[in-house]
């Protein structure tokens, strides 16, 4: 993406402009009715240099083809353009106003903070003029947040070099890789998040995708097999929306945004809150990465916050994987900064980190606006930072090189760990009311069971795997006897989960079925309506679909070993 680096004019403070508003929760001007002046007029903006890089870093993989073109700026709303009359007059902030900045600005990791401040100061203009659109081709990513459903965002880290601020990086002419890359699932009664990272040098197939050019023409990139994960942005000129697809069909999860950030983005925003603390166990004097730290803690940002997430050569073995850990306790830290007092309570530094993570955010149409961004910042602003759980992609070394480059994904715990994300199942222990809706779940698979002969069903294929239906079909007719059960050909689109719709009247079928399948209880769709006597049931089986008569229960618990590190805790590098 490229770099913006967007400012206020320096005269301007916002905390003399802008007050909260006690019945709302949000940030207004402070007006003189005098002067005429609307509630929609804005701060005047200006552009400022982004300071110039003075470390290069170890260079990456070189590639050909450029970044797609295909962004957009968000188009500028109509505002008045004059500056509101000044006011040293502070304002005490009481618990119960504090209690409503923390709900609008209560979002974790950089892209829910970007949320949570934009929620506060929603009537600036500017904020939502900053962020660059991408529309992904063939994904409609307008749904929106149901209530009771989980969803999942991708966070792209772009280690694109072009642009202003990221020319001193490496091979200047790169036009950028998946460098860093995490699958942020949030559970459907939002009390957990599991951030997911997967390693850059991990070979998997990328399936054919489709992007929008800069001169508006729609591109189909052919798919490859066997490639390194990075590739999977802007090469050949794949978009965001490539690697949304590569991870969608690594993972079986149903992937609905995607938000990008380039180098810029750490720099900015980590200035913006002021430092983020971070620990290593021994001194660090990097040379490659130009990272100098005392063992211990410090506070890191800017330029040295940038080297510290990009070092590889100082901590663990030197390889990616040691990297990802050393990001995963770095935007914990992050989360705990964003989240503390001296962030939330202080206008001023929340202007400029809505500022600075919009000006260095590239997202989809579906959160490509202030107020979209503000329904996500709702969304997370009740999760904990003991229930958001870092973790990487579990992987092996590749089998099929002699000179170990790169890794595969683990043929065991992978599958397993990707299965409790399709089931909604947190890494963490979750509160009270995520349990008592486990069990109000769970319920459901109580009482009695229809027979065989009794269940009417009618089957369909939303897994990807060809000849899913009829095969379950073929099983469910010839080995179990329900014989009231019809093919349905393809689902109207993928899915990533196995679901039984049902009527109430229909729950003995639905828990005679589920045994017969595994199903857990939160494949179980209750309808509101009795159905009649000969309507059957609606079966989509979903990407977590393994075959016919294999059982679709996840796992309950994290495959054995699985690091990973809640984002409450202060973890030193090694």
């Amino acid at each position: 993406m490229d770099a913006h680096s967007r400012g206020r004019a320096d005269e301007i403070d916002p905390a003399d402009q802008w007050v909260l508003n006690p019945q709302t929760g949000n940030y207004e001007l402070r007006l003189d009715r005098s002067a005429g002046q609307s509630p929609a007029q804005t701060p005047p903006r200006t552009r400022r240099a982004s300071p110039a890089a003075s470390a290069p870093a170890p260079a990456r993989e070189p590639s050909e083809a450029p970044v797609p073109g295909q962004r957009r700026r968000r188009a500028p709303e109509a505002s008045g353009g004059q500056v509101p009359p000044q006011s040293r007059r502070k304002r005490k902030q009481g618990a119960s106003r504090k209690k409503k900045v923390l709900l609008w600005t209560g979002g974790t990791m950089a892209f829910v903070l970007v949320g949570g401040a934009a929620g506060a100061y929603a009537i600036y203009n500017k904020l939502n003029n900053n962020l660059d659109v991408v529309d992904v081709v063939g994904k409609d990513t307008n749904a929106g947040f149901a209530k009771g459903k989980a969803f999942n965002i991708l966070v792209i880290g772009t280690d694109k070099r072009t642009g202003e601020g990221n020319a001193g990086y490496g091979d200047k002419n790169s036009p950028g890789h998946a460098d860093t890359t995490i699958l942020f699932h949030v559970s459907k009664d939002r009390t957990n998040a599991t951030a997911l990272s997967i390693p850059r040098d991990m070979k998997t197939d990328i399936p054919e995708c489709q992007s929008r050019q800069s001169d508006g023409t729609i591109k189909t990139i052919p798919a490859e097999t066997d490639v390194r994960f990075n590739v999977s942005l802007g090469q050949d000129g794949r978009d965001p929306g490539c690697v949304m697809r590569t991870v969608q069909e690594l993972t079986g999860v149903e992937v609905d945004h995607f938000m990008m950030a380039d180098f810029n983005a750490v720099k900015e925003m980590t200035t913006a809150v002021g430092g983020v603390k971070v620990c290593v166990e021994k001194a660090v004097n990097d040379p490659k990465s130009h990272l100098k730290l005392p063992a211990g803690e410090s506070v890191v940002k800017g330029e040295q916050a940038l080297a510290f997430v990009r070092t590889r050569h100082s901590f663990g073995n030197e390889s990616d994987l040691d990297r990802i850990k050393v990001q995963q306790q770095f935007l914990s830290s992050m989360i705990r900064q964003m989240k503390s007092d001296d962030t939330l309570t202080d206008p001023g530094k929340l202007y400029d980190l809505a500022n600075a993570a919009t000006s260095a955010l590239t997202v989809d149409s579906g959160i490509g606006s202030l107020t979209k961004l503000q329904d996500l910042a709702r969304e997370l602003s009740s999760i904990d930072t003991k229930n958001i759980a870092f973790t990487t992609l579990p992987v092996i070394d590749n089998p099929a090189e002699k000179v170990r480059a790169t890794v595969v994904p683990d043929p065991v715990k992978a599958p397993q760990l990707f299965a409790m994300i399709q089931s909604d199942t947190s890494l963490t222990e979750v509160k009270k009311k995520q349990q008592d809706a486990k069990n109000a779940q769970a319920a459901l698979l109580k009482g009695t069971r229809a027979t065989a002969a009794e269940v009417r069903v009618d089957v369909y294929n939303g897994s990807g795997v060809t000849g899913a239906a009829q095969s379950t079909i073929n099983w469910l007719q010839n080995e179990q006897g329900v014989n009231r059960s019809t093919n349905k050909s393809n689902a109207p689109e993928k899915a990533a989960k196995t679901t039984l719709t049902y009527a109430p009247n229909q729950a003995d079928q639905a828990r005679a079925l589920a045994d017969m399948m595994g199903l857990p209880a939160t494949a179980l769709k209750p309808g509101t309506q009795d159905a009649g006597e000969r309507d059957p049931m609606t079966l989509v089986l979903g990407a977590d679909f393994k075959g016919a008569g294999m059982p679709i229960t996840g796992p309950a618990k994290a495959p054995k070993d699985l690091e990973k590190v809640a984002a409450d805790k202060q973890v030193c590098a090694k």
